[in-house]
């Protein structure tokens, strides 16, 4: 399947029963692709784009030392743990720093979350297909992480609604949807919630995006935004294990 204009790509390697979920916009944030499988059909889809920037919800590589190293030189606060705890990217720390409840990346990759190595494989398909990292030159193929949970957090300036509840869900279609995105309008839901249907159980979730299709749009909207508005990104963690970025300038110092 071929585009003639460059997609913004969210992918997000969840792990299940479809390990993959991707997301596209085109460059005017019209919803091209929202689509669950495996890896091999993720590859394939993007194989197929002239130009692309890829946005992954997962490491690159494994820690590298860099918070153990800087927190033996004090350089960083110790957030209450100890130089043996702090094994994790410099990112996720900088993350939960500010009250980000985000899964951590060990340094030996055997240690690693069965997604999370999902992920490296992942990045090593992509190098193979050509794509660089972020910023690649005009045109091309790039890659970038970036980190769902943050993004909604540095969107909405807060904590976001628990994420498997449909408030939650519902919370994060619409944080997306004011970025001027064209995906389903959350308020829609209740438009359809009548009182026969609430007493049936009937719901319209169909209205709603899944939590995994939500995470794929957030990587998504990132790599759209970005490119909109490069002076709204912000870059963190340390270039040796990966950097997470994000769509904002700043983050405030809690969440």
């Amino acid at each position: 399947m071929l585009f003639d204009t460059r997609l913004f790509v969210g992918i997000d390697p969840a792990g299940g029963r479809k390990p993959f979920t991707w997301a596209a916009f085109d460059k005017n944030g019209r919803l091209a692709v929202l689509q669950e499988g495996e890896a091999e059909e993720a590859l394939a889809f993007l194989a197929g784009l002239p130009s692309a920037l890829v946005a992954v919800n997962a490491p690159p590589r494994p820690a590298q030392g860099v918070v153990s190293r800087q927190l033996r030189l004090q350089e960083l606060p110790t957030l209450r743990m100890s130089v043996r705890s702090a094994d994790m990217r410099l990112a996720e720390y900088l993350l939960r720093e500010r009250g980000m409840s985000i899964s951590t990346t060990p340094s030996r990759r055997d240690l690693c979350a069965p997604w999370v190595q999902m992920g490296f494989a992942f990045y090593e398909r992509l190098a193979a297909l050509g794509f660089q990292p972020y910023p690649a030159r005009e045109g091309g193929h790039a890659w970038l992480e970036t980190h769902p949970h943050a993004v909604f957090c540095a969107l909405l300036g807060q904590m976001p609604l628990p994420r498997p509840t449909i408030e939650g869900r519902l919370q994060r279609q619409l944080i997306l949807y004011e970025q001027g995105l064209s995906i389903r309008d959350p308020m829609e839901y209740f438009e359809e919630l009548t009182r026969h249907k609430l007493l049936k159980g009937l719901l319209p979730l169909e209205q709603v995006y899944t939590p995994e299709q939500l995470d794929a749009l957030a990587a998504a909207t990132t790599a759209w935004l970005i490119s909109r508005y490069p002076e709204r990104s912000l870059r963190l963690g340390d270039p040796q294990e990966g950097e997470i970025i994000l769509p904002v300038a700043e983050l405030k110092t809690k969440y």
